[in-house]
This record gives structure tokens, C-alpha cells and sequence, in this order.
């Protein structure tokens, strides 16, 4: 990865979820104070997540060319996978089920630490299809999970939430592993999960960049991850329900994931924004014998598994929002190129009783190439104006960042807003979303 991805993923990390607001005329004017950046995430090593694969190819060669539920080649992907997660300090579970006659294994990896009742769950399917070694569909997902795992444990990590892993059998027959698991789970237990991160087909070789439109909490993190990239994502339609996060979603549990596509054809209006070939596949050996090493785009496998890491450290290690609701703008607000006027982007709030708290924190998410231009100012309804950022960070791009701001003089009903000018030409961006919180 790139220097420039490296600072804007720096950037991106300071949040878990973004959003901000705009304004009107300036009135009283008051500084924020700005909460402490989470944990940055790292820049997940390609090499290591391709070694992964190689292994599985290598296991599925020795094992009658695949890795499906109920052959060899499947139980030793899932002994390979245990035997790096017990090495790394996990505390491992091999869940067993039957299915078509034959037995199949999901693993589970517990990270030690985080809040025992707020489960952040990342997880992919671990079988091929008989017809092949199955090394985008899924050992693309299994080798990014397994692998940011690893780097949880290099990390030494300490989590808000506890953070779980999940590698599934049977997929390929109707998501039966992952069924089996949420179907064993107490009502109680469900409740627990904050989250449940699905990563499916992260390789292909002619690949998009579609994220699952579920959670929006979850969706917005990763949205926030490719716009720091400046790559230009979907919403994921292709594979709805016919993954394992479909487990997860019936049972009530909120849901988010990638996703590169399989057989659709990419469009021409695809190929222009991501590259590839229109009139193709996105996965031309999906499902079949050339579904090898061969068969993985290694930058969307790369930008792909950091996404996995960014999700992991920004919604596990995120410090709990004060009391009180939240309100959310994500539509996206053009910033005019100086000299046009300030922009703003409205929040209606309601219900909430009395003045806003001391500690009331927004959250700002801004994509633009030139953040050292721009001035952002919370408004409150009556005009208040709350000086958030003012033409600082010099030449870096985007601005994400959380703020908390003493607003315990202002009504909380009303429209606030987020309001933001470019002061200096020849820089463009938009408001990518912002939050209030009380």
C-alpha cells in the first residue's frame, strides 16, 4: 500500500461512524474539543494474506483438488487455520454438525478481553465447491480474516468490544455451518452481538467494489474506508442472502460486509470507474476448476483485507457514544471550490428533552483533496456558531474527525447544521456524512 493510502487510512480511523452537519450566519462563537483518535488500523501485510492461499491451494491439491464439506481437504483448511489462531494467543472452537451425510466444522476464535456483552464478529466461509481449490471463492475472505486475526494478536489489541472470529463449513450447500451456529446460539447470547462482519469473494479478477447495504452503521465504516482510498464503491445486490451473513440477519443480528462480485458482468460504467473489463465477469472461474492462485486481483485483495483490519479497530475499539440519541446526515453535500458560499447540510432533531449536554459530540466526515482550505462550524438552531475546524492540517485530504463541543446553553429541538466553506481554490470535496450525538 501506498504512502498516500497509509495517511488517508490514519485519517479515516479517528471515527467509527461518521457524520457532521451545516450552517447559517455566524453568532457567539465556541471552541470543541477534540476526543482522542482510536487505535489506527494496520496496513495488512498482501504477502502474508497470499502465503494463506498458497497453503489452501496446496491443501486442496493434496487432497483430490478441492476443499469441500465433507473431503480432507476441507478438515485440513480448518486444522491449518486453528493451528495459526492457537499459536497466536486465540482461544479456539471446533464446532461440528452434519450435513449430507457427512460431518462439517465451524472454527470460532475468541479474542481475549473487550465487553462480553457487545460481540463484534467477523467472519467467512472456509469450503470450496468439489469442482475446484475455491481460492477467491472464499479463500480470499478465510485468508483476510485469518490474517487480520493475526494482526489482533501482533497488536496486542485491547478492545471495547469483545472481538470474535468465524470460519464456516457448507456454505456451498445452503450456508449450513453458519446456520447451524446462530441456530445453537440462546436468545440471550444473540443479543450480545453488536455486529456480525461478512467477507466473501475479496479477489476477483475482474473485480468491483460493492459493500452490503444492512447495518448502516457498519455499511457507513466501510464507505468511509474506500472514499479514504478514493475508490468509488456500490451497493452489494449480487450475493444478498446467499452468504453466511444471512445467518446472522434472520436472527435479528446487525449485519455489514465486501464483496468483489462473482458471475454478473461488469458494466461499461464499471469498468470506467474501477478498471477491468466490461462485458466480463467479475469472476470468470466462479464456481469451477480455475478458480486458483491464478484467479485474484492482488489490489482488490489488498484494499479489500485492510478493510477488514479498518472495520475491526474502528467498531471494536470505538469508546461508547454518551447517553442519549443520535442523528445522522449521510447524503452526500457538495463543496464548492472557493470562492463560492459555505455549504450546509440540516439535522432536524426532536424528542429530546431540554438543552443539549457539555460533552454533546459530532462527528465530521469530509472527503476533500485539500483540507487545510476549509472552515467547518457547527450551528445551532438559534445561530450559535461552534467553530470545529479552521483551515488546519495543512496539505492533507479529508477531514474525519470527532469533536465534543459545549452546547449545554442551546435548546437541543430544532435544525442544527453543518456548515463548511473552502476559503482557497483549486481544491474540490463534499460532506460525506456527519452525526450529533447527545
Amino acid at each position: 500500500m501506498s504512502l498516500s493510502v497509509s495517511r488517508r487510512l490514519a485519517a479515516v480511523t479517528a471515527l467509527a461512524v461518521a457524520g457532521l452537519f451545516a450552517a447559517t450566519a455566524p453568532a457567539a462563537l465556541a471552541a470543541p474539543t477534540a476526543v482522542a483518535a482510536a487505535p489506527t488500523p494496520p496496513d495488512i501485510p498482501l504477502a502474508n494474506v497470499k502465503a494463506h492461499l498458497s497453503q489452501l491451494s496446496t491443501i486442496a491439491a493434496n487432497n483430490g483438488g478441492n476443499r469441500a464439506h465433507g473431503r480432507t481437504g476441507y478438515k485440513a483448511s480448518i486444522d491449518y487455520v486453528k493451528a495459526k489462531l492457537d499459536a497466536a494467543g486465540f482461544t479456539t472452537t471446533l464446532q461440528t454438525f452434519t450435513s449430507s451425510g457427512a460431518t462439517g466444522y465451524n472454527l470460532i476464535a475468541d479474542w481475549p478481553g473487550g465487553d462480553p456483552n457487545s460481540v463484534l464478529m467477523a467472519g467467512a466461509h472456509l469450503d470450496s465447491v468439489s469442482s475446484g481449490a475455491g481460492i477467491n471463492d472464499n479463500g480470499s475472505g478465510s485468508a483476510a480474516v485469518l490474517e487480520t486475526a493475526l494482526a489482533v494478536s501482533r497488536a496486542q489489541l485491547q478492545p471495547t468490544k469483545h472481538l470474535r472470529f468465524g470460519w464456516w463449513g457448507a456454505e456451498e450447500l445452503g450456508l449450513i455451518g453458519s446456520k447451524y451456529y446462530v441456530n445453537q446460539l440462546p436468545t440471550a447470547e444473540r443479543a450480545k452481538f453488536a455486529g456480525y462482519l461478512n467477507f466473501d469473494m475479496i479477489g476477483s479478477p475482474n473485480p468491483g467494489y460493492f459493500v452490503y447495504d444492512d447495518d448502516p452503521t457498519i455499511e457507513q465504516t466501510f464507505k468511509n474506508y474506500f472514499a479514504g482510498l478514493g475508490v468509488p464503491t456500490e451497493i452489494e445486490t449480487e450475493g444478498d442472502g446467499r452468504s453466511d451473513h444471512a445467518s446472522f440477519k434472520n436472527a435479528g443480528i446487525p449485519v455489514g460486509g465486501l464483496f468483489t462480485g462473482a458471475s454478473n458482468t461488469k458494466t461499461s460504467a464499471q469498468a470506467q470507474k474501477w478498471g477491468g473489463t466490461a462485458g466480463q465477469a467479475f469472476d470468470r472461474c466462479y464456481h469451477s476448476s480455475c478458480d486458483n492462485t491464478a484467479n485474484i486481483n492482488d489490489t482488490a485483495l489488498d484494499r479489500n483485507s485492510d478493510a477488514v483490519a479498518y472495520a475491526i479497530w474502528t467498531l471494536g475499539t470505538a469508546v461508547p457514544v454518551p447517553p442519549g440519541p443520535s442523528f445522522e446526515n449521510t447524503a452526500d453535500v457538495s463543496i464548492p471550490d472557493y470562492p463560492a458560499a459555505a455549504v450546509n447540510s440540516p439535522i432536524t432533531v426532536s424528542g429530546v428533552t431540554g438543552n443539549a449536554p457539555a460533552t454533546t459530540k459530532v462527528d465530521v466526515n469530509i472527503v476533500h483533496t485539500y483540507r487545510g482550505d476549509l472552515v467547518v462550524d457547527l450551528v445551532a438552531p438559534d445561530g450559535t456558531v461552534y467553530n470545529l475546524h479552521n483551515r488546519s492540517g495543512g496539505s492533507a485530504d479529508n477531514l474525519v474527525q470527532s469533536y465534543t463541543v459545549n452546547a449545554s446553553s442551546e435548546v437541543a429541538n430544532g435544525v442544527w447544521k453543518l456548515q463548511v466553506k473552502d476559503t482557497a481554490a483549486q481544491d474540490v470535496g463534499y460532506i460525506n456524512s456527519w452525526k450529533i450525538t447527545f
